[in-house]
């Protein structure tokens, strides 16, 4: 048995008090009522009395209060056994970390807007299982495939540029990587679901061809899904101290400052192949609504089958045995009916 809020046990304390209470009153009238009339005119007048009726009488009350007082604190009885099934997508977030992704022209920044976006898009899922890869020249698998959210809220939080040794950006390194995560899932837990990556970045690409590592990902029925974060108009890369001060701005190897610009072309160009779709995040958030709602047409599959146990409440039945007792309890006769 567990209780929806055990506190109100504490108030059965009170029945005690209340027996002891309605003793001493009882106890202190009759001493009275016998110094006024005296014991033999007493009993003449009260003729008829019954004690054990009066004593039935208080007692069904003092159980109906105590019933009430538990059906109050909420006691749960038995167990329902349920099975729940988590059903969804197998989706991989690849996130671009490389220096080009601290660039301001969307606020506050490319990296910061795209990983408000990811948390949204996070909120979102309802049984689909999700990992994280962050890439620039190479690429880590920063969250494997999992239902837990919160822990890959947690590995999101903490991606940073700063993080990664390269600050470049190579897309075959994200499939590869890709490639690894979506190879190592056991096909007898959602093997029929779709597999999706999602790729995010500004698009500027400065690896080597990807297209080997595209194919690998066809293979595995894997559909690759774009989002491009940046402006056609660019922005210029700020370079910002431990203590969080702007110390300049990221120079090419001729001195002159750098001005990065959303490079659709490629991005698009992957998705095409992929056989996804290409989105973009600018100010507003509609590029990740657009994926989420083509996220859901996709074939669901089966990751998770657990059952628990469902308390049942008790308290209705209680509660009406309780009033019944006091009700029983107030017309129950103290005196006896006479022929």
């Amino acid at each position: 048995m567990i209780w929806q809020d055990g506190l109100y046990l504490w108030f059965l304390l009170l029945i005690p008090l209340l027996i002891a209470a309605s003793w001493w009153y009882n106890k202190q009238l009759n001493e009275k009522r016998i110094s006024f009339f005296g014991s033999d005119l007493f009993e003449r007048l009260r003729s008829g009395f019954w004690p054990l009726g009066k004593g039935i009488k208080h007692i069904a009350i003092y159980i109906g209060i105590g019933l009430l007082i538990i059906a109050a604190a909420g006691p749960k009885l038995g167990t329902e056994v349920r099975e729940v099934k988590r059903q969804g997508v197998d989706l991989l977030v690849a996130l671009d970390l490389s220096a080009s992704m601290n660039a301001e022209d969307v606020k506050p920044s490319r990296l910061e807007k795209a990983k408000y976006e990811v948390t949204r898009l996070i909120e979102r899922l309802d049984g689909d299982r999700v990992g994280l890869v962050v890439f620039t020249g190479e690429a880590y698998l920063q969250a494997p495939m999992t239902l837990d959210y919160s822990a890959l809220r947690l590995f999101l939080n903490i991606a940073e540029t700063k993080q990664m040794p390269s600050s470049s950006t190579d897309f075959s390194a994200a499939m590869e990587t890709a490639s690894e995560a979506f190879g190592s899932i056991k096909e007898d837990k959602g093997g029929n679901a779709a597999k999706v990556m999602l790729i995010i970045s500004d698009g500027e690409n400065h690896g080597e061809s990807y297209s080997s590592a595209l194919q690998q990902l066809r293979d595995q029925n894997v559909s690759i899904y774009t989002l491009g974060i940046g402006t056609s108009s660019g922005s210029r890369i700020p370079l910002y101290g431990d203590s969080g001060s702007l110390m300049g701005y990221k120079r090419n190897e001729d001195g002159e400052v750098v001005t990065t610009k959303l490079q659709p072309d490629v991005l698009r160009s992957i998705a095409e192949e992929g056989n996804g779709e290409y989105y973009e995040i600018r100010s507003g958030g509609s590029g990740i609504d657009s994926f989420l709602g083509r996220l859901d047409e996709l074939q669901q599959g089966e990751f998770a089958s657990q059952e628990y146990a469902d308390y049942k409440n008790q308290y209705q039945w209680l509660a009406a045995i309780g009033l019944l007792f006091m009700l029983f309890g107030m017309v129950f006769p103290k005196f006896k009916i006479r022929d």
